[in-house]
């Protein structure tokens, strides 16, 4: 076994997956990694010897990169090897997905919902038809070039500098108009690494008994891996979080300052429905000794508690923006949302009485 040479190693701008491209005289792959180092999607690139034309490529993807059967490849003489300086790449908005240009034109994608276990391999613009290494790029070239230059816009725009303080305004602004109350404190998710995040209260006031917290940032990226599930992910990429509470507002930021960028960093997403564990021991729930996680309710009308704020109406991008309400539940509620579903937990809620608001 020829041992590979790294052309390029590079994190995505949120450090939850790596690229790694390696040549190893015969053919070169790129390598969509985990933030454990584990391979995501490998992609064939390209093969720089003639390309063989017996069964070679029917033997799983294992140790070294195969080479590409010559009916599957566009060059079965072999190409030359790629010239690092003249590779680009461009991050999607998500993190989750990743383009390789050449010279300027598109010579891989890793899409989102590209999953090696799930046999979805990225694409190759050497590939021929679609082979467990590599799929054609040609008939999702036009595509992918207008994600491409919409990642290069998207990321050229969360360099400038204006670009955080016009999504922190326009968002407390809706805020101050949709969720009445007295402006609170404000706190800042961690500036470190990206996507930037704060916490915003709308303190309780005598026609409102409880405070309200907000993300405030959350929406300026589309959220990771809503292709996998969604064809259309403009009505589920983007959200806020919010939480009403009569307790210290500190307790509830410690859950916000968890969840925040936590799509992410685990490439992952929220919608209504969803259930999300807390991370450590069950008795140190900030809200409460026994809750194991959150439920996240878009309409959360149906438990017990005053007239929901309304929040809907917000864009970003022309995506709509989806607010989610946090709710503590116990590990029997996400074991009963496990078998029976969101839906039927939130019933069974409902027939308890258990209040949107946490007391």
């Amino acid at each position: 076994m020829t041992v590979p040479r790294v052309l390029f190693d590079q994190s995505s701008p949120y450090r939850s997956r790596r690229l790694v491209i390696e040549y190893d005289g015969t053919t070169t792959a790129a390598y969509l990694l985990d933030d454990r180092g584990e391979v995501v999607v490998p992609v064939w690139l390209a093969n720089h010897r003639p390309a063989p034309s017996d069964g070679e490529a029917a033997r799983r993807w294992s140790g070294e990169a195969p080479a590409m059967p010559a009916e599957h490849t566009r060059h079965p003489g072999g190409r030359p090897p790629l010239d690092t300086t003249r590779l680009e790449v461009v991050w999607f908005e998500e993190g989750d997905g990743v383009a390789v240009l050449e010279e300027g034109a598109l010579l891989a994608v890793v899409p989102g919902w590209a999953d090696a276990s799930a046999g979805e391999p990225g694409y190759a613009r050497d590939a021929l038809g679609d082979t467990p290494f590599a799929r054609e790029l040609a008939p999702m070239e036009k595509r992918f070039a207008e994600r491409v230059e919409r990642s290069r816009a998207f990321w050229r725009w969360r360099r400038h500098p204006d670009s955080w303080p016009q999504v922190q305004v326009s968002v407390l602004r809706h805020l101050e108009e949709h969720v009445i109350g007295p402006s609170g404190r404000y706190w800042e998710a961690g500036t470190e690494q990206p996507p930037r995040v704060a916490v915003t209260e709308r303190r309780a006031a005598p026609w409102r008994p409880y405070t309200v917290l907000s993300t405030v940032g959350m929406c300026a990226q589309r959220m990771p891996a809503v292709e996998r599930y969604h064809d259309d992910v403009r009505p589920h990429a983007r959200v806020e979080l919010a939480l009403a509470t009569t307790q210290p507002s500190e307790n509830a930021l410690q859950v916000f300052l968890w969840l925040a960028k936590y799509p992410w960093r685990a490439v992952t997403w929220f919608g209504p429905g969803h259930r999300v564990k807390w991370y450590l021991d069950p008795s140190s729930f900030p809200l409460g000794s026994g809750y194991a996680g959150v439920l996240m309710l878009d309409d959360p009308s149906m438990l017990a508690g005053p007239e929901v704020p309304e929040t809907a109406g917000f864009e970003v991008a022309g995506d709509p923006v989806r607010w989610l309400w946090l709710v503590p539940v116990t590990q029997a509620d996400r074991e009963l949302a496990r078998e029976a579903g969101a839906a039927e937990l939130t019933r069974r809620l409902a027939e308890q009485g258990r209040g949107w608001v946490v007391t």
